[in-house]
């Protein structure tokens, strides 16, 4: 018998009939349990209990919510392999990938941890005559959260442990395809002492989606995912009078300098071009190498490098990366290499079939190493989200640089050199809301903020970090005055000063 995967809505497990999608092993082709899809009444109730417990929460010292993540963070850490081991099955993430994701989750509920200070405000004594002022961060009540498959544990602890440490409650909506590892974290919270409806977790389609971004008691909602889905979850989030930060995709290239190390440049782009299959919005996809000679001689030593990588199934540690997470992706994926390959761009290292011993059925996507690759190339234009990366030639790092300007999405981005001035240049002038300097995968730590420009984010404030405390609270300024015992004053038509 199929286990059907249900929601958690005011500290209980419950299931909604009415619907449900199939949930795969991306390693094996097979479906491995189903999950319920939230009927309209589903996410009512949803929100019903988060509107009923916030007043309380709100109270809630927060010190005391901070003891909460505290106890959290320790669940974590002790149910680390378990989670792992629920990411690899539904999501195809080797156990290192999934590990390293998880960790980068819990850093979040560590910044969360010390709510007491982010939340402590400002203060003016004698701003006037016998005139105090001081400014309160403030809760907004309910909020929402819509999260990607591709990281099921991290993103989501970009957004709720923040946003319940500031004193909201939350509606979180993971995704459908990999839920079981989003919502076993979220029973963990409710161990560590989570009062009921202070979170709950509704998996769901479009439905589910729209009700969060309509329904008046949403006071925000927090998106990650595709931009043209962004596109629509900040516009409709907005119509509807709410504030919204919509996280969309990414074409991030690393300009690779001729007078870069070239061997260290390689082992840098391996992982992040084909680390987690590919399925990151940071994932390194476009190598832009200024001047032939560094071309050749990065395109040689990548084909060298790539010769023992290995993709597989997650159960085995030993492997680089795993399958991507639906047989339709694998065919989309497919598709961009044949596109690059028609338009006249060389595929060096060929991943379209490869060769999975005992998971013939599973939905791998080798890595896949792609050379002369144009801008003009929807294969170039669009991004890819798979193992694939592709070599760009450029005549001059300037050439490079407005590639990078030019693209529609500005996430992340690179450069490899030992030259300080062009990485300074480069960091200066460069249109991209992340960028690294030899380093391949630039993700903000904890205590900064995560977000690209241009298309790739759609809102005023970045992702977890100080702007976090921003987007979940809003600013409450009192002025203060006690006038002398006795003291009668007169009328006045000016500001107080």
């Amino acid at each position: 018998m199929t286990t059907t995967i249900g929601h958690l809505i005011d500290g209980a497990m419950i299931d909604d009939a009415s619907r449900a999608q199939d949930v795969y092993n991306p390693s094996t082709g097979e479906v491995s349990k189903q999950v319920s899809l939230a009927c309209a009444g589903t996410v009512e109730r949803a929100i019903a209990s988060a509107q009923a417990a916030f007043p309380a929460w709100r109270d809630t010292p927060p010190a005391k919510r901070a003891q909460i993540m505290f106890r959290f963070k320790a669940l974590l850490e002790a149910n680390a392999d378990k989670i792992c081991e629920m990411i690899g099955e539904e999501h195809g993430k080797i156990h290192h990938d999934a590990m390293g994701e998880l960790i980068r989750g819990i850093e979040n509920v560590e910044y969360a941890c010390g709510v007491p200070e982010l939340l402590k405000g400002e203060h003016s004594r004698n701003v006037g005559p016998g005139i105090d002022s001081w400014s309160e961060f403030q809760p907004l009540g309910v909020v929402a959260g819509i999260t990607p498959f591709n990281f099921p544990a991290m993103v989501p602890l970009w957004m709720y442990p923040m946003a319940i440490a500031c004193g909201n409650t939350f509606i979180l909506k993971p995704s459908e395809r990999d839920p079981t590892s989003t919502l076993f974290i979220a029973e963990l919270l409710h161990e560590a002492g989570l009062p009921k409806g202070v979170l709950n977790v509704v998996n769901g389609d479009k439905e589910a989606v729209d009700i969060l971004l309509t329904d008046e008691r949403i006071k925000a909602v927090s998106f990650v995912g595709s931009t043209p889905i962004a596109e629509y979850i900040y516009s409709t989030a907005n119509a509807h009078g709410k504030r919204c930060q919509a996280l969309g995709g990414a074409k991030n290239h690393a300009i690779v300098m001729p007078d870069a190390d070239m061997d260290n440049a390689v082992n840098q782009l391996l992982g992040a071009a084909f680390g987690s299959s590919g399925e990151r919005c940071m994932a390194l996809s476009v190598a832009v190498a200024v001047g032939d000679e560094a071309a050749d001689t990065l395109v040689s030593k990548l084909t060298e490098a790539m010769k023992p990588l290995k993709v597989g199934a997650f159960s085995e540690k030993t492997n680089d990366f795993g399958p991507v997470i639906t047989r339709a992706h694998q065919e989309k994926v497919v598709g961009y290499i044949n596109s690059a390959e028609a338009d006249g761009a060389q595929v060096v290292v060929d991943g379209r079939a490869p060769a999975v011993a005992g998971y013939e059925n599973g939905f791998f996507v080798g890595a896949t190493l792609i050379d002369r690759v144009t801008s003009e190339m929807v294969s170039y234009q669009e991004e890819i989200f798979g193992p694939v990366l592709q070599v760009v030639r450029a005549n001059s790092m300037e050439e490079a640089m407005k590639l990078i300007n030019d693209h529609e999405y500005g996430n992340g981005t690179c450069i490899f050199t030992r030259d300080g001035e062009a990485a300074r240049y480069f960091s200066d002038h460069i249109q991209v809301g992340m960028v690294g300097i030899n380093v391949p995968l630039p993700v903000p730590v904890s205590y900064h903020s995560f977000g690209g420009w241009k298309r790739s984010l759609f809102g005023d404030l970045h992702a977890y970090g100080p702007d976090a405390v921003r987007f979940y609270t809003k600013r409450k300024t009192i002025t203060q005055r006690w006038p002398s015992s006795g003291v009668r004053e007169g009328v006045s038509f000016a500001f107080p000063s």
